[in-house]
């Protein structure tokens, strides 16, 4: 999202999170901007019973964990490495000072938030009302219409989600996600290739 040499430049640094690395809590304060180097981050929260339910996943090049720097509430989510990362922390000072200097990066991260924002108010809508096939396609089709590298030699998008992280997405249980998968492979909707899932 933003160039690696404006953060360097503007006192980001990069670190290592390993995976199972939590990078902030639920309930923490944010300090800094987030951005991924490299590996793959998703910022998730547990119910009473435990069970885990997956707000985002976010890849190289993306930022995450932004709307409590504008609002100054806690994060409503922990940020966990699903294998080991690199990332880059730019204070929330200077991050504010970034954006003020520089009014295209400025709408392209507002244009970002605003992604987000829509992305959300679908999956609220979906989880509580729609069928499982149809829940599934449409968080794949968010993650394919918002990832760089979408399209493989096979003209689909790969899905790099394990089941249980659709499951997770989804609201769903693993089970249902899995016979969800097999169904819209019947109808042409998905394809399966080595294990590997496409839209």
């Amino acid at each position: 999202m933003i160039d690696q040499n404006v953060l360097s430049n503007a006192g980001a640094i990069l670190k290592k999170y390993s995976k199972g690395e939590l990078l902030f809590k639920e309930g923490s304060i944010a300090h800094h901007y987030y951005q991924i180097q490299s590996g793959q981050v998703k910022m998730n929260n547990f119910n009473d019973d435990g069970k885990e339910y997956i707000q985002g996943i976010f890849d190289a090049g993306k930022s995450f964990g932004e709307p409590p720097l504008f609002a100054d509430f806690k994060y409503p989510a922990n940020a966990e490495a699903i294998v080991d990362t690199e990332v880059w922390q730019l204070p929330k000072k200077q991050f504010l000072k970034l954006l003020e200097e520089n009014p295209s990066i400025h709408y392209k991260f507002t244009s970002t938030l605003a992604l987000r924002l829509y992305y959300k108010a679908i999956v609220v809508s979906e989880i509580s009302t729609q069928e499982p096939e149809h829940r599934i396609l449409r968080i794949l089709d968010y993650f394919k219409k918002n990832n760089d590298k979408a399209i493989s030699e096979t003209k689909h998008y790969k899905i790099d989600l394990t089941r249980q992280q659709l499951a997770d997405l989804t609201g769903l249980r693993v089970e249902t996600v899995i016979r969800a998968i097999k169904k819209l492979e019947q109808k042409g909707e998905l394809l399966i290739k080595d294990r590997k899932v496409y839209r």
